[in-house]
C-alpha cells in the first residue's frame, strides 16, 4: 500500500481523499447520475466498488431492502475471487475469517451393507496448485460488507441508497441522460412514493427475477427445473466424522447431500436432495418444511445422525439452467434502437442474466467477475478516456463465460443427483471433481480477441501468461528493499492498465524500451496520460508500468532504471521506487511463467486478464494495441 505521498498520514491509510462526486456527495438519490446500479448483491457491489475509484463518475446504487443484507444465500468463495479481493484490499482479512477448503471427501453406500454409507475417497481441493490463494467459505453478507467498506473509503465515496425499489425504465434515443428510470421508496418517510430519475447507464444486478432485464425485453431461457434441493445452515450435534470437511454423500436410496462446513467452527450447510420435481409439483416441493429436510438428511446419512439444535437459514430451490441471449439492451435487431452500432445503455449482471445450481459454488463468483468486467469499462467511457464501443465488449465476453458455466453445472449437478450404481464407473464423481478443478476455481475463463484482447502471435514469449486468461502471479524480489513478494498482488482495483516489462538488465533493449515508453509521443503512456490527465496528476495515473529483470536484485542498479518505471507521484513529485523487480534464485519468474530471456511485454487489463504479449523490441505493437482503446 502506498501512502504519505500527499503528506504524512497517521490515520487509516486505506481512507483515500474524497474527490469529484465524492466531495459533498448528496445523501438523497439525485435526479440525474452517470451510472445507476440496481441491486446490492455481489455483482452490484463490486460494480459500485470499482466505480468508486472513478470519482468523476456519478455512481449510485439502489436496494429495495431498507438495510444491508444480514443472511446471505451464497457462501463459496473460489480462489479466483480471492485474487480479486486482493486487488480490492481485503483478501487477507477475509482469509482469516473464513473456513478453508483443502480437501473434499466422498461417501457412498458400503458394499458390505449398502444401507450404510462409508468414506470412499479423499481428494485435494486444488490438486494442481492453480492459485496461491485458498478456496473459502464465508457468508455472502460479509463479502458485501467488505465491498461497501472499500466503496466508502474510495475517492467516490459510493454507498447504497437503501429502501429504493426499481420499477421500470425507458431508453430514449438521444439526450445526455437517455435512460429514464422509475423508482419507488420502500422505507422511511417517503415510503410508497414514486419518482423518475435519469441516468447515462443502468446496471441491473437485481437477481433472477430482474426487473431491469424485463424492462429491456431480455428473457432467461433454458432447461425447465426438474430436481429440487433443500438447503440449510445449521448448528447440530452429530457423530458424522467428516462434519468439518467438505463432502459429497450418496446413499443407496439415491438421495445425495453436499456438505459445506461454514466459518466459525460450528456452523455447516447441507444441500439435501429432495428428488425429481413433477411437472405440476413445484409448489408442493417448495413447501417442504425444515423438519422434512432434516429427516431426509438423516436418512441419507445413516448410520450417522444429525441432531439439529439451531437453524440459521433454510430454503428449497429447484435446479434450473437459464441464460439470456445478450447481457445488454442492444441486441442484433435491425432497427434504429437495437442497431449493433448503438451504444448499450442498460446492462444486466449475475443472476439477472444466468442462473444455475449452487453445487459448483459458482453463482456469486461468476457474478462478481461480470460486475468487474463491466465497471472499469463504464469508468473509462464515462470519464472520456475510451470510446463507447468499449461497452459492447461486456456482453460479448461474459455471455460466453456464462454459457460455459451452465454447461459445466449441468454435468456436475446431474452427477450429484445420480445413484452411485448408475454411474459408469464407481469413482466417476470424484474423478470428475479432480479433473475439472480448475474450472470451478475460476481459472478457465479465456477471453477471445477483441478491441481489448490481442491475438496469440507472440504467445511464445510468455507461455505462462496465455492471452485472454487471468494474470497468474509469481514471486519476485523488489529491488529497492529486497523484499520477496507476489507480483500480481501489487495490482490494485483502480481501473489502470498494467504494463509488465520482462527484461535483461544487461541488455540495451530494456533501457531503450523504457526511455521510449516514458518520453516518446507515440508511447501510449505519454499520449494518453497527457490527453486525459489533469494538472498535478501522478505520472502513472492511467498506466501502471513495472519492470522485472531476470538478474537477482544485487545485479540491478536501480539508479539507471528509466524514469517511467520510477514515476513521480503526489504534490511533492516523489519518486516511486517500488515498481522495479528482480528474480528470486529459488523461484525464477522467467522459468515459472515461460518468459523469453530476450524479454517480453505483458499487457494486463484493469480486471487482471492478460490483454497482449508483445516483443520488447517492437514498440509499434504496443502503440497499435492501445489505439482503439483510448480516444
Amino acid at each position: 500500500m502506498q501512502f504519505h505521498h500527499h503528506g504524512y498520514v497517521s490515520t487509516d491509510p486505506r481512507v483515500q481523499p474524497a474527490a469529484g462526486n465524492g466531495v459533498d456527495r448528496p445523501t438523497e438519490l439525485p435526479d440525474q447520475m452517470d451510472v445507476l446500479i440496481v441491486g446490492t448483491g455481489p455483482a452490484g457491489m463490486i460494480t459500485a466498488a470499482q466505480l468508486s475509484q472513478f470519482p468523476n463518475v456519478n455512481t449510485r446504487i439502489i436496494e429495495k431492502r431498507p438495510h444491508r443484507l444480514e443472511i446471505g444465500q451464497a457462501d463459496g468463495i473460489q480462489a479466483r475471487s480471492v485474487e480479486t479481493f486482493q486487488a480490492f484490499g481485503f483478501a487477507n482479512r477475509l482469509i482469516d475469517e473464513a473456513y478453508h477448503i483443502t480437501e473434499m471427501n466422498f461417501w457412498k453406500p458400503d458394499p458390505a451393507d449398502p444401507a450404510k454409507i462409508v468414506r470412499t475417497a479423499r481428494t485435494k481441493d486444488d490438486p494442481n496448485g492453480v492459485s496461491e490463494f485458498p478456496h473459502l467459505i464465508v457468508n455472502q453478507a460479509r463479502i458485501l460488507d467488505y465491498f461497501a467498506e472499500f466503496s466508502l473509503l474510495s475517492p467516490g465515496r459510493v454507498e447504497p441508497d437503501y429502501g429504493i425499489e426499481f420499477v421500470d425504465l425507458t431508453v430514449h434515443p438521444d439526450g445526455e441522460y437517455p435512460v429514464e428510470v422509475r423508482v419507488r421508496h420502500t422505507a422511511g418517510e417517503r415510503e410508497g412514493e414514486e419518482r423518475t430519475v435519469r441516468a447515462k447507464y443502468v446496471v441491473g444486478s437485481d437477481g433472477a427475477r430482474s426487473g431491469v432485464r424485463t424492462s429491456i425485453g431480455r428473457k432467461l431461457s433454458g432447461d425447465q427445473a426438474n430436481h429440487a434441493w433443500g438447503v440449510m445452515d445449521v448448528l447440530a450435534v452429530t457423530d458424522f466424522p467428516d462434519i468439518r470437511t467438505k463432502c459429497a454423500i450418496q446413499s443407496q436410496s439415491g438421495g445425495s447431500i453436499l456438505l459445506i462446513p461454514r466459518e466459525g467452527g460450528h456452523l455447516f450447510r447441507m444441500y439435501v436432495d429432495l428428488g425429481e420435481v413433477p411437472l405440476e409439483g413445484s409448489a408442493a416441493v417448495r413447501a417442504t418444511t425444515i423438519e422434512e429436510i432434516i429427516e431426509r438428511a438423516n436418512k441419507i446419512m445413516a448410520p450417522y445422525t444429525v441432531d439439529v439444535k439451531n437453524v440459521a437459514w433454510h430454503s428449497v430451490y429447484e435446479v434450473g439452467h437459464r441464460l439470456t441471449d445478450a447481457f445488454d439492451d442492444v441486441g442484433d435487431a435491425d432497427t434504429d434502437i437495437d442497431s449493433p452500432t448503438r451504444t448499450p445503455r442498460v446492462f444486466i449482471t449475475g443472476d439477472a442474466c444466468h442462473t444455475h445450481s449452487a453445487k459448483a459454488g459458482q453463482g456469486m463468483n461468476v457474478s462478481m467477475q461480470d460486475g468487474w468486467n463491466l465497471a472499469w469499462k463504464l469508468g473509462h467511457v464515462v470519464e472520456g478516456r475510451s470510446p463507447e464501443s468499449l461497452l459492447r465488449t461486456y456482453s460479448g465476453e461474459r455471455q460466453v463465460i456464462a454459457k460455459n458455466l451452465i454447461d459445466f453445472d449441468k454435468e456436475w449437478s446431474t452427477l450429484m443427483a445420480t445413484k452411485p450404481e448408475d454411474l459408469e464407473d464407481p469413482s466417476y464423481l470424484e474423478d470428475f471433481y479432480v479433473k475439472t478443478a480448475e474450472f470451478p476455481a475460476g481459472f478457465m475463463t479465456e477471453y477471445q480477441p477483441s478491441m481489448i484482447t490481442g491475438d496469440t502471435e507472440h504467445q511464445d514469449l510468455a507461455t505462462g501468461y496465455p492471452v485472454g486468461k487471468r494474470f497468474k502471479s509469481a514471486q519476485v524480489a523488489r529491488v529497492c528493499d529486497t523484499n520477496p513478494l507476489h507480483l500480481g498482488h501489487q495490482a490494485v482495483a483502480d481501473g489502470r492498465w498494467r504494463i509488465y516489462v520482462f527484461a535483461d538488465a544487461q541488455n540495451t533493449a530494456a533501457q531503450e524500451f523504457g526511455e521510449w515508453l516514458g518520453t516518446s509521443p507515440d508511447s501510449p503512456v505519454v499520449a494518453h496520460t497527457a490527453g486525459f490527465g489533469t494538472a498535478g496528476q501522478d505520472d502513472d495515473a492511467l498506466f501502471d508500468a513495472r519492470v522485472i529483470y531476470q538478474q537477482p536484485h544485487e545485479e540491478v542498479d536501480i539508479s539507471t532504471v528509466p524514469a517511467v518505471l520510477k514515476p513521480k507521484v503526489g504534490p511533492f513529485d516523489l519518486h516511486t521506487w517500488e515498481k522495479v523487480y528482480a528474480t528470486l534464485p529459488e523461484e525464477d519468474i522467467f522459468e515459472e511463467r515461460g518468459i523469453s530471456r530476450d524479454g517480453a511485454v505483458v499487457v494486463v487489463r484493469p480486471d487482471q486478464y492478460v490483454a497482449a504479449v508483445l516483443p520488447l523490441t517492437d514498440k509499434t505493437a504496443l502503440t497499435e494495441f492501445f489505439k482503439p482503446i483510448f480516444r
